[in-house]
C-alpha cells in the first residue's frame, strides 16, 4: 500500500490499515532502521490534564490551592446572598427582560 506525504508533512493512512487497529487518535512515532513505526496510543484524560498543567507551569501546590479556594466555605454566603424570587418564573414584579432598557421601543418587522 502507498501513502502520500503532503506538503505539510501529513500522511493519510489507508482505510484497511485503520480498520485493522482499534480506534485511536494518537500514534507513537519511531524511526527504526530507516522505517517509520506507528504504534497506536490511548491517551487518558488524566494524561491530557497533566500535560496541560506542565504546559501552564502549574505545580501540585497550585492545584491544591485552587481546589481549596473553590471549596472555601467563605464563598458560599456570597452565592446565598441573592434573595429567592417569590414568583414562579424567577422574576420579580416589574422586572424587565435581561438586557432590556426602560422605555426602549420593541423592534418589530415592518408589515407588508
Amino acid at each position: 500500500m502507498l501513502a502520500k506525504m503532503t506538503s505539510k508533512n501529513q500522511l493519510t493512512l489507508p482505510k484497511s490499515v485503520t480498520r485493522a487497529i482499534s480506534a485511536t487518535d494518537y500514534f507513537d512515532v519511531e524511526v527504526r532502521a530507516g522505517q517509520i513505526i506507528l504504534t497506536p496510543v490511548r491517551i487518558q484524560r488524566a494524561d491530557l490534564v497533566r500535560a496541560k498543567l506542565v504546559e501552564l507551569d502549574l505545580s501540585d501546590g497550585d492545584v491544591a490551592d485552587a481546589i481549596s479556594w473553590a471549596r472555601d466555605a467563605r464563598m458560599e454566603p456570597a452565592l446565598a446572598a441573592e434573595p429567592a424570587s417569590p414568583y414562579k418564573d424567577g422574576t420579580s414584579k416589574g422586572a424587565s427582560a435581561p438586557g432590556a432598557r426602560k422605555g426602549a421601543a420593541r423592534k418589530t418587522a415592518p408589515k407588508p
